[in-house]
């Protein structure tokens, strides 16, 4: 398992936390630092993750507990396409 510690600085925008559904729930509508809110998106294979911008800078003592999440190489979901205009 990758956590935060494992990784240099340069790499982290290549991964994402991993959540569980409950973890996810839990975080939907809280901020993870003043003015800046927790943001769980679904990647390619439908797992819940949050960036690790989210996991570094968060503040709130009641969600610490995200710096410690796994993490997994984020694989986006394609962009959908564009209307033909």
């Amino acid at each position: 398992m990758i956590t935060l510690k494992d990784i240099a600085p340069e790499q982290a925008n290549i991964y994402v936390g991993l959540l569980t559904i409950e973890q996810k729930d839990s975080l939907i509508g809280q901020t993870y630092a003043p003015d800046s809110y927790f943001n769980p998106i679904q990647d390619l294979h439908d797992n819940w993750v949050i960036s690790t911008e989210e996991m570094i800078y968060c503040e709130n003592p009641l969600f610490l507990w995200v710096k410690e999440l796994p993490l997994i190489i984020y694989d986006p979901k394609p962009s959908p396409p564009f209307p033909p205009i």
